[in-house]
């Protein structure tokens, strides 16, 4: 059992809100924590280098200070920008260069201006700032990492292979180091475990979770997909959701960035997860390297949540941790959608989903912090 605090704490949250999946898991931890008495503080560093991250505003393309530090940050974002998005070479070749620099110069910023010492705990939810851990405080500290960044990064495209070892290298001496580690889902922790050869000493796992909706989705002919997400990434291979698009005509894509129009997909645009109701499974997309088959899609727990059965590709891994799942081939798409067509098989799966949802509410998959919180010894 863990121990329980002997008293409110003051908790820091460092995240990156992007009001896509990075959104989601900081702002349920602040919930969580608040709704048990604590303090907690959340920084949103999305925009530590502009002088404004409101949408539209000037101020998100001018510097937010001319002190060397944030101005140096600036500039690296400015090259990140210029040489490393759609220029081929630089993407493979510099990229490493400038996450390296975004890294050592977040740490500093934020180490300066966030008073660790101030805080029982510190819990970072993004690689980028995670070198603020590594900063001497009294604070307890909590690296929630979303997966392992090197590997990520290298899937992208982003790494040449004498880079992607040394970035490797680095990332898994700084994994071992810190105090407390968790991934966004245990199939990560393994990963790292077997891919990176981490001891799994400092583990405090937190997996995702999910806020079971009240209001579950409904049958209805025809049956209706919905992708909901980031459309900003390789790995959800857009590509593959075109493709899928052709196959099934009642397939609706939400999220953005807003994708090419060549890809023919039936967008609508940004929504929130509410819109799920109208719907009868959720769909995923993810690329076949083995980062991806291991690992976990946010969007899942959103699908479940509304008590839509979930098409998963048939690559990916460890679906027996989320019962609900479907698995799919791109041959086999549209008949897998066939299959579950009848109301009451559609219903069974349905049912199967949303209890899912429900062994996976945030009250639950949350509880390991209570470790962290607790009276020390």
């Amino acid at each position: 059992m863990n121990p329980e605090p002997d008293r409110p704490r003051r908790v820091l949250i460092v995240a990156q809100l992007d009001g896509y999946a990075n959104s989601v898991k900081p702002l349920a931890i602040q919930t969580y924590l608040r709704e048990r008495g604590h303090d907690v503080d959340l920084v949103d560093t999305n925009y530590l280098a502009r002088a404004s991250g409101r949408p539209g505003s000037l101020g998100r393309m001018l510097p937010g200070s001319l002190r060397p530090a944030r101005l140096t940050l600036y500039a690296n974002d400015v090259a990140s920008k210029l040489l490393t998005r759609r220029w081929g070479f630089g993407r493979r070749h510099l990229s490493y260069y400038v996450l390296m620099a975004d890294h050592r110069l977040r740490r500093r910023i934020l180490a300066g201006q966030l008073g660790l010492d101030d805080y029982d705990v510190v819990i970072c939810e993004t690689p980028y700032d995670s070198g603020v851990l590594a900063t001497p405080t009294t604070a307890r500290t909590l690296y929630d990492c979303p997966n392992p960044w090197a590997d990520e990064v290298h899937c992208e495209g982003r790494l040449t292979e004498r880079q992607h070892r040394r970035f490797r290298r680095w990332e898994t001496g700084f994994l071992e180091d810190r105090e407390h580690l968790s991934f966004s889902w245990e199939s990560y922790a393994r990963y790292a475990v077997e891919r990176y050869g981490l001891s799994g000493d400092n583990f405090l796992q937190l997996n995702w979770g999910c806020t079971p909706s009240g209001q579950r989705a409904a049958f209805a002919d025809p049956p209706r997909v919905a992708y909901l997400g980031s459309l900003s990434s390789q790995f959800i291979d857009l590509p593959l959701l075109a493709r899928l698009s052709r196959r099934y005509p009642h397939l609706h894509v939400y999220g953005g960035p807003p994708p090419d129009p060549a890809l023919g997909l039936d967008y609508r645009g940004y929504a929130s997860a509410e819109v799920l109701r109208d719907y009868q499974f959720g769909l995923i997309t993810c690329t076949r390297d083995l980062l991806r088959q291991e690992g976990f899609s946010a969007k899942h727990l959103h699908y479940l949540a509304h008590g839509l059965p979930v098409l998963v590709p048939g690559w990916r891994r460890h679906l027996d941790l989320l019962r609900g799942s479907v698995p799919y081939t791109e041959d086999t798409f549209a008949s897998v959608v066939e299959e579950l067509s009848d109301p009451a098989r559609w219903r069974r799966a349905s049912a199967t989903a949303y209890e899912q949802a429900r062994r996976l509410d945030w009250n639950r998959t949350l509880e390991p912090l209570g470790e962290l919180l607790g009276a020390r010894s």
